[in-house]
């Protein structure tokens, strides 16, 4: 679309590439959420992030269908609910989404977490392999996944997933969790990148840093997942959605060298030191 802001990309351990700055749409659904996610797609949003759980593969895929950009531009993720765990449960589950988004394709597709106590987490991403091999789905990867489940899924079938999302904020920078990462090859998402729009975007360094470099807060912090090489999958209303992806091009490496904020970890505590919720699959 003429006057879109371009959206940088990332490439995955895989080949394919995905833009750095995606729209989560957790509770974007119904008419609303077409409408929602359309904008946002007019705006220059090309990766969609949504979820079995979230009840609104069916709308994310009218979105898209609607929207005057070619398929091959977008970067539609879902996640596979923890209920589905298994083999065989995996290569069903994928079946409901496709049916459901109304695509012939996921371009990546995640566990969304690991559900431990159940503990088929492995043979399901052995499906998840198998499921990237037949075409289903182009690209695969993992929500909430600590650094022992990486292992195991790795050392069982010699993938490594193209991405582990993860909640990530200066708040709660996963600064080990992102090194072990960064080994594997695996791309770090952010999900909860603003801190659920809490008092971070009113932190004395990203107010001064936005000031200093005449942009918002938002922006800000979403430089500094940049700079922290994690991108995001930010659930926004559209207007804030445009703002950010034009930002985004406003805070260039060369002027982004100033944000540099420190993990603002007297918040820390407040967040759960697992990089997995018990909150099952919320994003």
């Amino acid at each position: 679309m003429a006057g879109v802001p371009a959206v940088p990309t990332l490439e995955l351990n895989d080949g394919h590439r995905i833009p750095a700055l995606g729209l989560g749409t957790y509770s974007l659904d119904g008419d609303e959420g077409i409408q929602a996610v359309g904008a946002a797609i007019t705006s220059g949003y090309r990766l969609l992030d949504t979820a079995l759980n979230y009840g609104n593969e069916d709308a994310v895929g009218e979105a898209v269908r609607r929207a005057d950009v070619p398929r091959d531009e977008f970067v539609v993720t879902s996640k596979l609910p923890g209920r589905h765990h298994g083999y065989d449960e995996a290569h069903r589950s994928v079946d409901e989404t496709l049916a459901n988004l109304g695509l012939d394709h996921l371009d990546l597709y995640l566990i969304h977490w690991p559900n431990p106590s159940v503990g088929k987490f492995v043979e399901t991403w052995k499906a998840f392999v198998d499921l990237r091999d037949s075409g289903k789905v182009r690209s695969i990867g993992v929500s909430n996944f600590t650094p022992e489940h990486l292992d195991r899924i790795i050392d069982a079938t010699g993938v490594a997933p193209a991405v582990n999302q993860v909640e990530l904020h200066p708040y709660f920078p996963q600064t080990e969790l992102r090194a072990v990462h960064q080994r594997l090859g695996i791309v770090t998402e952010s999900w909860s990148p603003l801190a659920k729009q809490s008092e971070l975007l009113t932190e004395q360094p990203v107010t001064a840093a936005a000031a200093a470099h005449g942009v918002s807060a938002g922006q800000v912090v979403l430089r500094w997942h940049v700079r922290a090489r994690a991108w995001s999958a930010v659930g926004r209303r559209p207007g804030h959605a445009r703002r950010d992806v034009a930002g985004r091009v406003r805070v260039e490496p060369d002027r982004g060298r100033g944000i540099r904020l420190v993990p603002l970890s007297r918040r820390v505590a407040s967040v759960r030191s697992a990089c997995f919720r018990t909150h099952r699959d919320r994003p």
